[in-house]
C-alpha cells in the first residue's frame, strides 16, 4: 500500500489516505478537478499492510499518529482519532452511510467490508470541510472498494485476478480473498469475494482469551459503464458473520447477515462537475450465545435499514477558485426486540422492545469555496446544515411482575412520553494553508461541527440491571440507559498543521507536527445512577449509568516524520519512520472521558533492497495514569511489543509475506481493550483489563494473474 494525497481539500488538523497499489486499476480521470487542486500531505507518509489484524479493517490504519482502535470482536474494532471514536466519526464505505444496528455496535460500518476488499482509505481528523459528512464531531472516513477497470483500446476485452492467503499461528487464524474481472473499453464487470475466520486467541502468558473467535464472508460484484464524460458504477453485495466472539461484552454475535446495493455517477460538464450516488443496505442481526466458552440462553434480534442519496456539483470559478455546492438524504430504520425465552421467570412471556420502529432521518445542505489566492496561499470556507428528525414508538418489558418491575415501570413512563424529536444543526469550517517554500508548508483551521445523539443514545429505556447492561458499546462491563432530554454536541476545534519535507525517491523526508484543541458543548457522557456486581461476583464492580450532556475538552498533538538512513548497492534502502501521539480529554465538572489513548509512539525500521521489504516495528506505549473513574475504567500499564515483517516480489505475478506479532511474547494489555468480561464469568473473582494477543507466526501469498 502507498499514501497518495487527498485530492481537493486542504486540511489542518491531520489527514491521510493511502491506497492498496496491489489492486491495479486505471482510475478514470473524471475525478480529478484540473482547474484547482489544493494537494494534503499525509500525517504518515509510509506503506501500510494488514499486519495487526487478519479481517479488521479498523486495523489497517495501525501506526498512524493520533489513530487507535477500542476492541471489539474480531472484524469490529472501533476506530478512534483524537480521542472522538464510532458515532462521533462520520464513515462512508463506497458512499453507504451504515449506522450500527445493535445496541452493543458488533456491526459497526467498517465490519461491513474486509481488509482484502479495501481499495483506498481516506481520513480525515479534526477539522474536516464541510463537503466530507456532517453529524460527526471527531473527523471522517471514507473507504472505498477497487474501481472499474477497463481495457485501454476500444475493441479489446481485459481481464485480471488476483488470489490472496494469509494465515496466522495464534488462533489459527485464516484469511483468504479472490478478485476477477472483465472489461472492455466501456463495460466492466468484477468480482470480489473474501473469507476470514480464527479461533479463539491466546495472550502472552499463553491463557486463551475465551470467545474471541470468528467468521466472516464478505462477496460483492460491480458493473461499470464509461463513455462522453461520464460514468456509472453499481455494486452489490452481502455480508455473512456466522458467529463473532466479543469477550468485553455479555453477549455474542450469533449471526450477522447485510445485503447492500449502492449507485454512484460522475460526469464532466461545460459548467463544471456532477457527483451522485444512492444506496440501499439492510442488516439482520443476532445477539446471544454460541460457544462452550461462553454459553447461556438470551437470545436478541436486531434488524436495521440504511437508505440514501448524496448530490454534489463542484463549479469552477475561474482558474483559482472551486464552489462546490450539495445536499444528502440518510434514513435510518431500526427495530430491536428480545423474544421470550421459554421456561424463563425472568426474560419472558412477552418480548421484551428495546427500539420499537426507530427512525433517525437526516437531510443535509452544504456549501463551500476553495480559493487560491496567489502561489503561496490557499484558504476553504464552508458552511452545512442538517434536519436530524428522530421518533419510536411504544415499548414493553418482558413481563410486569417483581423480577421485571423495574422495566415495567420504566416503560410506562417511556410510553407516556414525547418521543419525537428534531435538531437543526449547522456547521462552519475555515481553513488556510500557506506554502513558505518547496521544503515547509503551514496550515491553521477553525470549525464548529454538530452531532444529534443516536438512537441507542436517546431511546434506550430500561432500567433493570439486566437490561441497562445489554446496552453498551464501550466493553467497560458498565450498564447504559438513554436520555430523551439529551441535546446535539457542538465542537469547537481549532488545529493547526506544521509540514518540512525535502528530497526525492528513496531519499526523501519528512517531520509533520500537528496540535488541537477541541471544546464540546453538550459533549454525551454519563450521569452515575448506581453500581452492581456483573455477574454476582462480589469482587467485581459495575456501574449503572445516563447518557447525559456535559461540556468538555480534548487537546493533544500528533507527530510523524520519515528520514533516510542510509543507501547502498548492498544494503538497499534503510529508513526510520515514526510517529507520536498525546491525547488528554477532561469533563468541564472534573474528570478524565472514557477511552482515551495515553502517550505512544510506534517506531519502524525499514530496509528495502530489490524484491526485498524488512520492517522491524517498536510500539511504545505509556501506562494510562488518568482512567474515567465514572465508568471505573481501569488503568493499565505502559509497555513495548516488538514485530518484524518481511515482503518477497516474485516477478510481477507473486508475493510472499511473513512476520512475527508481539516477537517477545509479551503479556499487556491495551488502554482502549476494555475489560474480559467471558473471563470473568468463567472464573469469577474481580473484573480485570482483557489482555492483548501473544505472539503469533504469519505467512501470506498473493498471486496476480
Amino acid at each position: 500500500m502507498k499514501f497518495s494525497a487527498y485530492p481537493f481539500y486542504l486540511l489542518a488538523a491531520a489527514g491521510l489516505s493511502f491506497t492498496n497499489s496491489a489492486r491495479a486499476q486505471n482510475e478514470n480521470d473524471l475525478h480529478q478537478e484540473p482547474r484547482l487542486k489544493v494537494l494534503v500531505s499525509a500525517m504518515a507518509e509510509r506503506p501500510l499492510v494488514n499486519q495487526s489484524g487478519i479481517g479488521d479493517t479498523s486495523q489497517l490504519l495501525n501506526g498512524v499518529a493520533g489513530y487507535s482502535v477500542a476492541q471489539g470482536g474480531g472484524v469490529s474494532g472501533l476506530p478512534m482519532v483524537n480521542g472522538l471514536g464510532d458515532d462521533r466519526l462520520k464513515i462512508r464505505i463506497d458512499g453507504m452511510e451504515l449506522s450500527a444496528a445493535c445496541a452493543n455496535h458488533m456491526n459497526a460500518p467498517l465490519s461491513y467490508i474486509d481488509p482484502l476488499q479495501v481499495s483506498h482509505i481516506d481520513v480525515l481528523a479534526g477539522v474536516t470541510p464541510v463537503s466530507a459528512g456532517g453529524d460527526s464531531i471527531g473527523g471522517s472516513i471514507t473507504v472505498r472498494s477497487a474501481a472499474p477497470v477497463y481495457a485501454e483500446a476500444a475493441g479489446s476485452l481485459r481481464s485480471s485476478g488476483k488470489l490472496s492467503f494469509t494465515g496466522r499461528s495464534n488462533g489459527n487464524g485464516l484469511s483468504s480473498g479472490i478478485s476477477a474481472g472483465i472489461a472492455s473499453d466501456t463495460v466492466s464487470l468484477g468480482y470480489t469475494a473474501a473469507y476470514a475466520r480464527s479461533h479463539s486467541y491466546t495472550d502472552g502468558n499463553g491463557q486463551r482469551v475465551l470467545a474471541s473467535l470468528y467468521e466472516s464472508i464478505n462477496q460483492a460484484v460491480l458493473l461499470g459503464w464509461r463513455g462522453n464524460g461520464q460514468q456509472l458504477s453499481v455494486r452489490l453485495g452481502t455480508q455473512h458473520i456466522p458467529y463473532q466472539g466479543f469477550p468485553n461484552q455479555y453477549m455474542d454475535m450469533t449471526d450477522n447477515t447485510a445485503r447492500f446495493g449502492n449507485v454512484n455517477y460522475h460526469a464532466r460538464f461545460g459548467w463544471g462537475e456532477l457527483d451522485a450516488s444512492g444506496y440501499w443496505e439492510r442488516t439482520s442481526h443476532d445477539m446471544g450465545f454460541f460457544t462452550p466458552e461462553r454459553n447461556g440462553m438470551m437470545p436478541m434480534v436486531t434488524q436495521g435499514r440504511n437508505t440514501g442519496y448524496s448530490l454534489k456539483a463542484s463549479l469552477p470559478q475561474g482558474d483559482a477558485a472551486v464552489l462546490r455546492l450539495g445536499q444528502e438524504y440518510h434514513v435510518f430504520r431500526l427495530n430491536d426486540y428480545w423474544p421470550a425465552v421459554a421456561g424463563s421467570m425472568m426474560m419472558g412471556p412477552q418480548t421484551y422492545l428495546n427500539i420499537n420502529h426507530g427512525q433517525r432521518d437526516r437531510l443535509a445542505l452544504f456549501g463551500e469555496a476553495e480559493t487560491r489566492h496567489d502561489s503561496q496561499w490557499t484558504s476553504l470556507l464552508g458552511a452545512r446544515w442538517e434536519s436530524v428528525r428522530m421518533n419510536t414508538g411504544a415499548v414493553q418489558p418482558y413481563a410486569s411482575n417483581m423480577m421485571n418491575a423495574a422495566d415495567a415501570a420504566a416503560a410506562q413512563i417511556f410510553n407516556a412520553s414525547e418521543h419525537r424529536q428534531r435538531d437543526n444543526n449547522y456547521d462552519l469550517t475555515a481553513l488556510s494553508r500557506y506554502e513558505a517554500d518547496a521544503a515547509s508548508s503551514f496550515e491553521l483551521a477553525a470549525a464548529r461541527k454538530t452531532r444529534s445523539p443516536n438512537l441507542y443514545e436517546r431511546y434506550s429505556w430500561g432500567r433493570g440491571r439486566m437490561a441497562m447492561t445489554m446496552t453498551n458499546w464501550f466493553g467497560d462491563g458498565n450498564g447504559y440507559v438513554g436520555n430523551l432530554a439529551l441535546r446535539p454536541e457542538v465542537a469547537y476545534t481549532l488545529g493547526a498543521t506544521a509540514h518540512w519535507h525535502g528530497g526525492s525517491g528513496s531519499s526523501s523526508w519528512f517531520v509533520k507536527f500537528n496540535p488541537y484543541y477541541n471544546r464540546v458543548q453538550d459533549y454525551i457522557d454519563v450521569d452515575v445512577l448506581g453500581q452492581f456486581n456483573p455477574y454476582s461476583q462480589p469482587a467485581a464492580k459495575g456501574a449503572l449509568l445516563q447518557f447525559a450532556n456535559h461540556n468538555a475538552r480534548l487537546y493533544g498533538a500528533n507527530l510523524s516524520w520519515q528520514l533516510p538512513l542510509a543507501q547502498s548497492a548492498a544494503l538497499g534502502t534503510v529508513s526510520l519512520n515514526g510517529t507520536a501521539a498525546y491525547t488528554r480529554g477532561q469533563r468541564a465538572d472534573g474528570g478524565a472521558l472514557y477511552h482515551m489513548m495515553p502517550l505512544n509512539s510506534v517506531l519502524t525500521l525499514e530496509q528495502r533492497h530489490g524484491a526485498w521489504s524488512n520492517q522491524l516495528e517498536l510500539k511504545l506505549v505509556r501506562h494510562k495514569t488518568q482512567p474515567d473513574l465514572r465508568r471505573l475504567e481501569p488503568v493499565t500499564a505502559g509497555y513495548g511489543l516488538l514485530a518484524l515483517h518481511s515482503r518477497y516480489q516474485l516477478g510481477k505475478q507473486l508475493q510472499l509475506s511473513a512476520g512475527i506479532s508481539n516477537l517477545l511474547d509479551k503479556a499487556y494489555a491495551d488502554p482502549l481493550a476494555g475489560v474480559y468480561l467471558s473471563g470473568l464469568r468463567a472464573a469469577g473473582g474481580s473484573l480485570r483489563t482483557l489482555p492483548g494477543t501473544g505472539r503469533s507466526v504469519d505467512a501470506g501469498l498473493t498471486y496476480s494473474f
